[in-house]
């Protein structure tokens, strides 16, 4: 029993080893035929190279090429560095001077946006503001001719209205009674010729006819001679009081008429020549909200104002139901429409240096390229291009400050050839925040009532941009007193809607050494106008 059970498990554990040999020996016969029909492997001096991997050399500010570092991570302004790679400067100096290649991550992480230049009409609107005044046409200042006091007044404040013949003053003076004397002589001569002339004299002394006919009739003289309004009005100014001395020359009071008023707006000299008698508008009024007041410029006065740099222009109204108040404050829409066709990108596709306008051409492929421009005029939302573009050609519109940071370093600022790269670019989408910054300029023009000024700003070293004269708009929460001719200035503005905001102002000793925290600059990506 014990003989045959030894026998069975032998007969096993062969056919066990007999079934792993020849296991073995069939995996040793397939992999040498695999081997063989594999490709052999790339020798050390073969051409054939394992591609690697494409790796940053650095991460770089975007508004500081000199701030780099071996890892990601964040500016002193507060943005994301960008990666450097190894072919970026191989790559530009094949495409051209200025040419800069991006990565569309990168591109993507910028808010690229893009736009086309087109042919089309400029809108041009200008907004103001103005005020209200009287119509001089029909304002009237009263003088006396002769010298003498005040005997009695009959109008007591600024304002007050009168009506034509209304009396305003009574009068004593001695060359009056004297002149009334002298025509009282020449009746009783009956001369004519002396009555004429002693006649003429009471009239150029402005003695009302009514007077003058009064002492014919009774051939009594007037101590006390009593003048009359000349027009309808309210008196706008009032200079005397009972008992004053007066004497040709002052003025004693002034009558405007308000059935018509004027309002005076100014518009800047680079949207003067937009601007001409005739043009139409529109006005608003806090006074009357929601209320519509339709225009044209009756009136280009012919200087320019040397301390705003401004132009005046002069509006008619008919104010009959009296609505229109002196001195009342208009917000004025001056719409000077041209069908005139013209090259147009938008305002925010435009980078201003003191020196140069420029645009980002968007080559395609994620190359790009800063070049010079020649604007012309500008409407709420475009500028037109005189010369350096062409229609359709694709400029960027948001984020170009990083891209032409880097650019300008190496540009010529000259177009090339686009036809390959165009229509190859999309558009992305952009990131709507806010370009900020802290310089130091001085002070060359103020328009106190508008709440702008004219400064010559110094460098802004991080943004590489030149000192340049920018009109700026100071904001509501900024100190209006600051802003004086020649004053000297250390300032923070944003790029609000296109426009320079002043958000914070100080003033400073011009010469003194200073330096700026690093988080005094701040910037981000945005869609803002340029310098």
């Amino acid at each position: 029993m014990n003989t045959n059970n030894t026998d069975k498990n032998n007969s096993k554990k062969s056919a066990t080893k007999g079934s792993l040999i020849t296991g073995i020996v069939l995996g040793a016969i397939i992999t040498l035929i695999v081997v063989k029909l594999l490709p052999s492997q790339p020798q050390p001096g073969s051409e054939v190279a394992i591609e690697k991997e494409d790796k940053p050399l650095y991460w770089v500010a975007p508004m500081d090429a000199n701030y780099q570092r071996d890892k990601p991570g964040k500016s002193p302004m507060g943005m994301d560095l960008i990666p450097y790679y190894d072919n970026q400067s191989s790559n530009e100096k094949n495409e051209g001077a200025g040419t800069i290649k991006i990565s569309p991550s990168v591109i993507n992480n910028l808010g690229v946006r893009t736009t086309r230049a087109k042919i089309q009409s400029l809108q041009t609107k200008i907004n103001t503001v103005g005020y209200v005044t009287y119509d001089e046409d029909k304002l009237v200042h009263i003088h006396p001719r002769v010298q003498g006091w005040v005997d009695k007044l009959f109008v007591k404040s600024i304002g007050e209205p009168v009506v034509k013949g209304q009396p305003l003053y009574k009068i004593y003076s001695p060359e009056l009674v004297n002149a009334q004397e002298e025509l009282l002589l020449a009746l009783n001569r009956k001369n004519e010729r002396l009555i004429t002339a002693a006649q003429n004299r009471l009239v150029a002394l402005q003695l009302p006819q009514s007077a003058i006919d009064e002492l014919k009739q009774t051939r009594k003289v007037q101590q006390n001679i009593t003048f009359f309004a000349p027009q309808n009005g309210v008196i706008e100014n009032l200079n005397i009081r009972e008992g004053f001395f007066v004497k040709p020359g002052s003025t004693l009071m002034s009558i405007g008429d308000l059935s018509q008023v004027w309002v005076k707006a100014e518009v800047f000299e680079r949207q003067a020549g937009q601007v001409k008698q005739g043009t139409p508008i529109t006005m608003t009024l806090d006074y009357l909200p929601g209320k519509v007041w339709q225009g044209h410029v009756d009136f280009v006065y012919p200087t320019l104002e040397p301390q705003t740099r401004t132009v005046k222009v002069r509006l008619r109204f008919s104010n009959e139901n009296g609505q229109f108040k002196p001195n009342m404050f208009a917000q004025i829409t001056i719409h000077s429409n041209t069908d005139e066709k013209a090259l147009l990108i938008p305002k925010e596709a435009l980078i201003r240096t003191g020196n140069q306008d420029r645009v980002v051409l968007a080559l395609g492929e994620g190359y790009f390229k800063s070049i010079a421009v020649t604007v012309g005029r500008f409407d709420s939302k475009h500028v037109e291009i005189i010369s350096g573009l062409s229609e359709n050609e694709i400029v960027v519109s948001s984020a170009q400050f990083l891209l032409d940071s880097e650019s300008s370093k190496t540009s010529d600022f000259q177009r090339m050839d686009l036809e390959q790269h165009q229509d190859n670019m999309t558009e992305t989408t952009a990131v709507n925040e806010i370009i900020s910054a802290t310089v130091h300029g001085t002070v060359t023009a103020v328009m106190t009532d508008h709440r702008m000024v004219t400064i010559d700003r110094e460098a802004i070293e991080k943004w590489n941009r030149e000192p340049a004269s920018v009109d700026f708009i100071v904001g509501e929460n900024v100190d209006m007193t600051l802003f004086t001719l020649d004053a000297y200035l250390m300032f923070t503005f944003e790029i609000q809607q296109g426009e320079f905001v002043i958000v914070s102002a100080m003033t400073m000793t011009k010469g003194m050494s200073h330096q700026m925290p690093d988080n005094a600059i701040k910037g981000t990506i945005a869609t803002g106008a340029s310098q």
